[in-house]
């Protein structure tokens, strides 16, 4: 079995896989520093070359930065170079309406130094509040760096279809947008995967098992609703509420832990393979704390829905949230926005 390999940029080849590093931050469950890089190695060497994180995942740029040193010292310059790392440039709500070269070029400057790159692979602007002026212009700062040589490529994440078209337009088309997708949340199928795809912007999928809920934890298992307190299960159990309730999300469960056991798979694996096949997706980030999550997503990598799966699963896809991705969250007045957090981007 292989990972498929998939060229988002030019010479920028990545795996389609992803490991996220957003549960190396804290609060998702205990790091084990000591056997960290034997983990990234083992992820590294099953296939799974390409790393996400971002600058306000707190102490992940480094954890990355000393595996890359790592891997120079274990695997040579060669696979050093095959090993590709997609961080986020995440500007503060507060300061955005001042932001200027000098402070993006600031964030930059750090995420070089923790990562002990001379060029960032890839840089992802994750953010902006659309009623504040200069999201165009932070793009264009990002565009600068790039020319300067401090970034390779420039990407995005949680900007909605007008803002793909708007930075396009500018000068700046992104090679990627890291977006939310999964069987739950499918608000980026259709018009906004067109104007993606119009840019030649591939789409990076967050959030394809929806937190862990689309899962067999949570099988045949009573609404936890009012007992959570994890913030990344808060959030997609309020995708949940989107399409239908809990009834509806176990309805949806079933029928994948049916495909499931047919092909002898995790239902996880079958949850993030659906995302995988959709039209425009480039890769599927999947989060993963250590090594013993290996397993479950080659398992990804392993899985081939036929038509009949695929038709299974859309007989009982619940309507999910609509409008343009982000659109919910972008409200911080909201439910889905309130409990979101804005001004992580600290020294």
């Amino acid at each position: 079995m292989s990972i498929e390999r998939t060229l988002l940029a030019p010479g920028h080849e990545i795996s389609r896989l992803i490991r996220g590093g957003w549960q190396l931050a804290g609060g998702h469950g205990p790091v084990e520093l000591a056997s960290l890089n034997d983990g990234f190695l083992a992820f590294f060497d099953a296939g799974i070359t390409t790393l996400d994180c971002a600058d306000i995942y707190t102490g992940v740029e480094a954890m990355i930065g000393d595996f890359r040193r790592h891997l120079h010292q274990q695997r040579g310059a060669e696979a050093l170079a095959r090993l590709k790392v997609h961080t986020k440039f995440v500007p503060d709500l507060d300061r955005l309406a001042t932001l200027s070269r000098v402070d993006v070029e600031a964030i930059i400057d750090r995420s070089l130094s923790r990562l002990g790159m001379e060029r960032l692979d890839l840089v992802q602007f994750h953010w902006w509040d659309t009623g504040v002026p200069g999201a165009i212009e932070a793009a264009l700062h990002l565009k600068a760096l790039q020319q300067a040589g401090k970034i390779a490529h420039v990407a995005g994440t949680n900007f909605d279809a007008a803002h793909l078209r708007a930075f396009a337009q500018a000068g700046v088309p992104l090679a990627s947008i890291q977006v939310q997708y999964s069987l739950l949340d499918r608000r980026p199928a259709g018009a906004f995967t067109a104007t993606a795809a119009a840019s030649g912007t591939g789409l990076i999928c967050y959030g394809a098992l929806a937190g862990g809920f689309l899962s067999e934890r949570w099988l045949g298992q009573p609404d936890p609703a009012e007992t959570l307190t994890n913030r990344s299960l808060i959030k997609y159990r309020l995708i949940i509420d989107e399409c239908g309730g809990w009834d509806a999300f176990q309805a949806l469960l079933v029928v994948l832990d049916g495909i499931a056991r047919r092909h002898g798979m995790p239902l996880s694996a079958v949850a993030a393979r659906w995302v995988l096949d959709q039209p425009g997706v480039a890769a599927v980030i999947i989060g993963a704390r250590h090594a013993g999550h290996l397993p479950a997503t080659l398992a990804i990598a392993s899985l081939q829905l036929s038509p009949e799966d695929h038709a299974a699963i859309a007989a009982v896809l619940p309507p999910g949230p609509q409008g343009d991705v982000y659109a919910l969250e972008r409200d911080r007045h909201g439910p889905h926005g309130r409990i979101m957090k804005y001004n992580l981007n600290t020294a």
